[in-house]
């Protein structure tokens, strides 16, 4: 892995929302934390989230009314404004490129150029009539107007990665999984948030809406879901010192998929992807096997075998289709599922396809997950590849199909012509990596944690602290790192690439100056002497009066990459 200065972290791409696609429309990788901030003594990132409307149709807005639940101040970018109270109501327009703000009374209270700075120490800020979860829409941290264009502005929430995952994990999760789920969950979050990816848009990196993680705000939270956060504070799972990917989907059905057979690469488009090795597909049982047959493939999913997925509704489902109804949903989806170039040959828009004569599965992945299926017609065969762009083709009332793990039984007349489809299928979305049900159900039925939670899921995983580098300029040559020990135990894993005699470290308030193997490239200390049940703060610093060059590359490891096995 390159070496990067303090606060540059080697992390991989990550990971889908619940009961949403990832979507892989990357071209390139810019890191979403681009802030840092002191907060009560300690070092935290910051993220900004895009606040959508309504219904998440669009980010632009041409108005707005702002208030808070207790004293709050405005900015015209670092100028202060003006301070109100809890009673007061600004309303926001745009006249060109300047905004205007006028009061609860219509007085105007500024027309400046911003961004304008919304802040409070005393409570919340809420955007007048937008619900989230139909509750009054209020947030941490501090919301910004930003002008992209004449006559709109972008609403950003701007704050810390904690609190936005305490909007996060209640809204991705039932709080009804239990601690245990909700702290994979959080756990999942966190790896998302923290990874690089291309931004959503110029002023903000996310958005709240499934498009990359649901975040409906302060007034969603649970208190449940707040300890999950809590309980697992900056702790992150790592593979090979990167953050991992970490995929999640509501429903895998009883068998995750492997990442290369659900994903093109997100960089050249061409599928499958190159594997990752922690997102292989795994069956909730092993004696499931492989469902890479036609034969093993209808066995599963035309079955409702025990699996860890029983409890939710997409575990199975039906769709059938009449021939002309088939016909005529291929017929308006086609098109656009060619302009992604997953279909060969492509369908333009208003070119007509001969009648569909038959379906012919050509791969499938290790959970059955079909890759490639064949669309048969009298004048050509249409190869269609990606789940993805398969459900979205495959539609039901225009609705896309939950996932592509499905099995096809066709029916044909007396004249051996094709009159109707019927598909049996399992899971919802794309089913990659953690299944949000699958976690549930390992949490409050078969009582494990959330470390054996992601370790089934993503193999050979490290739950750690985020990997970093210190080096001997500053201010790299320090780092702080904040994070939750359930059992106040710790190892810290050290990459001596360079030869250091040993490293300062303060812990909890207590200094050791940690002696190093120069022999050895990778150290690992134990740090349980030092460690306290619950919530610890660890500063590194590089040592001084060395004349060496380089740096130290380090992580503190919650939990190994020992391979987890479910009791079977």
């Amino acid at each position: 892995m390159k070496k990067l200065a303090l606060f540059i972290l080697m992390l991989g791409l990550c990971v889908c929302p619940v009961f949403a696609d990832y979507s892989d429309n990357q071209i390139e990788i810019s890191n979403i934390i681009n802030s840092f901030k002191i907060k009560n003594g300690e070092i935290g990132k910051t993220v900004r989230v895009g606040i959508g409307n309504q219904n998440f149709s669009s980010y632009l807005w041409d108005k707005v009314s702002i208030y808070a639940t207790g004293e709050f101040e405005i900015y015209n970018n670092k100028t202060y404004i003006k301070t109100f109270d809890s009673n007061s109501k600004i309303n926001i327009y745009m006249v060109g490129k300047i905004f205007v703000l006028k009061d609860s009374e219509d007085n105007v209270v500024a027309k400046v150029s911003g961004p304008i700075i919304f802040k409070t120490d005393y409570g919340l800020i809420g955007i007048k009539d937008l619900k989230r979860a139909g509750k009054d829409a209020l947030y941490r941290g501090q919301i910004e107007l930003v002008c992209p264009k004449e006559g709109y502005f972008h609403i950003v929430n701007s704050l810390n990665v904690e609190e936005y995952l305490k909007g996060v994990v209640p809204n991705e999760m039932p709080v009804h999984f239990g601690l245990e789920a909700l702290k994979a969950q959080a756990v999942a979050a966190r790896n998302y948030v923290l990874s690089p990816r291309v931004k959503a848009n110029p002023n903000y990196d996310v958005v709240d809406s499934v498009a990359s993680q649901v975040y409906f705000g302060a007034n969603t939270e649970k208190d449940l879901s707040n300890l999950a956060v809590e309980e697992t504070n900056g702790i992150v799972g790592i593979y090979d010192w990167d953050l991992i990917l970490a995929l999640y989907s509501s429903t895998a059905g009883g068998y995750t998929e492997s990442y290369e057979n659900a994903f093109s690469d997100p960089y050249t488009k061409e599928f499958p992807a190159k594997s990752k090795p922690y997102l292989t597909g795994v069956p909730d049982y092993e004696h499931f096997g492989v469902l890479d047959t036609e034969d093993a493939a209808e066995e599963f999913y035309a079955s409702k075998p025990k699996s860890f997925d029983n409890k939710s509704s997409y575990y199975r489902w039906e769709r059938e289709w009449s021939i002309d109804e088939l016909q005529q949903e291929v017929q308006n989806h086609i098109a656009a599922q060619s302009a992604a170039g997953f279909v060969h040959p492509a369908v333009y828009k208003g070119e007509i396809i001969d009648k569909i004569t038959g379906l012919k599965v050509i791969r499938r992945g290790v959970s059955g997950k079909i890759m490639q299926i064949e669309i048969q017609t009298g004048a050509t065969h249409y190869t269609v590849e990606k789940e993805l762009v398969i459900r979205r083709l495959f539609t039901v009332h225009g609705k896309a199909l939950p996932s592509a793990n499905f099995v096809i039984k066709e029916e044909r007349d007396e004249n051996g012509e094709l009159s109707k489809v019927k598909i049996y299928g399992g899971g919802y979305g794309h089913g990659v990596g953690m299944s949000q049900f699958g976690a549930g159900y390992m949490a409050t039925h078969l009582h494990k944690s959330f470390e054996d939670i992601l370790k089934h899921y993503y193999k050979g995983v490290t739950i750690a602290t985020e990997p970093f580098y210190i080096v001997s300029k500053s201010p790299d040559n320090t780092k702080t790192q904040t994070f939750y020990s359930k059992s106040g135990t710790g190892v810290l894993v050290v990459d001596n690439k360079y030869k250091f005699d040993y490293v300062d470290l303060t812990v909890n308030g207590i200094y050791e100056a940690i002696k190093l193997n120069k022999k050895e490239r990778i150290n690992r200390i134990d740090l349980s002497q030092y460690l306290q049940n619950g919530r610890n703060t660890v500063t590194f610093t590089y040592p001084p009066y060395t004349n060496i060059k380089g740096g130290l590359r380090m992580y503190i490891e919650l939990a190994g990459n020992d391979e987890y096995a479910v009791n079977r």
